[in-house]
């Protein structure tokens, strides 16, 4: 297996371009993908205060074996921890760890500019190396350019074949943002992941649908962190480095882009996320 990607963030930090999501992950599981992900070659993790399993992932990572410093460690701080100055401090503690490589705000919901003034000195104090958004509009995006002191490095959000986002990227690009993907395989969606084109590719190069689309995301500059919990997926989510896509390749996945995403936030939504308080400090 060749060596993993890596993009340069906007403040020089190195980021992996393939890693392992945690998002509904139970604590048992969330370890032992940790574990098993690390052990894989995967250096990028995600969690998030939301998914209550930021405790499993700091042990999964300890279980490893692989030093902290190879690790790149992001999570995402949630919308009613945003006001409260301590929000970054707990999370490290459950995370059993000195700092973090990448915290976003989770969410574009509550008080999200106190939150990100949480984070920028938590920057600024050396706990976090790099800050960045969640699910955030360009509009809310601009909003956080016109205050902040330190800027975003990253945005992430929904980005598959079908909701491939150019404009939103143009955005970023001007911005200096990397844009990194969640339901980077279309939320498990049969018929985006069956597309004839990936079933064609997948036999010329020897490889899956889903790790031709995951190829496809490291080509067109998305960080990609598919969740599993399956050893064998996970092994097979990082195995993309030995082949590359061409021009014509790529431009043919770039025509199956339909604008079509699976998750559409509402002010409803937004407001209940505001209001809603993870059971952090029941997490196992």
């Amino acid at each position: 297996m060749s060596e993993q990607k890596y993009v340069k963030l906007n403040n020089g930090v190195d980021m992996p371009m393939a890693g392992i999501g945690t998002f509904l992950l139970s604590p048992d599981e969330a370890e032992a993908s940790v574990t098993s992900a690390l052990q894989a070659g995967y250096r990028l993790i995600d969690t998030a205060n939301a998914y209550v399993n930021e405790k499993a992932v700091g042990r999964g990572i300890k279980k490893s074996g692989i030093d902290r410093k190879e690790i790149f460690l992001e999570t995402k701080l949630w919308p009613s921890f945003y006001e409260q100055a301590d929000a970054v401090e707990k999370t490290l503690e459950r995370l059993d760890t000195d700092y973090i490589d990448l915290l976003l705000i989770h969410q574009p919901a509550g008080n999200y500019i106190a939150g990100y003034r949480l984070m920028e000195q938590a920057y600024k104090a050396g706990k976090v190396r790099a800050i960045g958004l969640s699910n955030f509009t360009p509009a809310q995006i601009q909003e956080i350019l016109d205050v902040c002191e330190v800027k975003p490095a990253i945005l992430q959000t929904e980005v598959h074949p079908y909701s491939q986002e150019q404009e939103l990227k143009a955005f970023l690009a001007q911005e200096d943002m990397v844009i990194q993907a969640w339901y980077p395989l279309g939320h498990g969606d049969k018929a985006l992941i069956g597309e004839p084109v990936f079933s064609k590719l997948a036999e010329k190069y020897g490889k899956s649908n889903a790790q031709i689309i995951l190829r496809w995301h490291i080509q067109a500059g998305n960080v990609v962190i598919p969740g599993s919990k399956n050893p064998e997926h996970i092994r097979a989510n990082f195995d993309l480095f030995d082949f590359s896509l061409d021009d014509t390749e790529m431009a043919e996945i770039a025509a199956l882009n339909k604008d079509k995403r699976y998750y559409t936030s509402t002010p409803q939504m937004l407001k209940s996320y505001a209001e809603m308080v993870p059971p952090v400090d029941e997490q196992k």
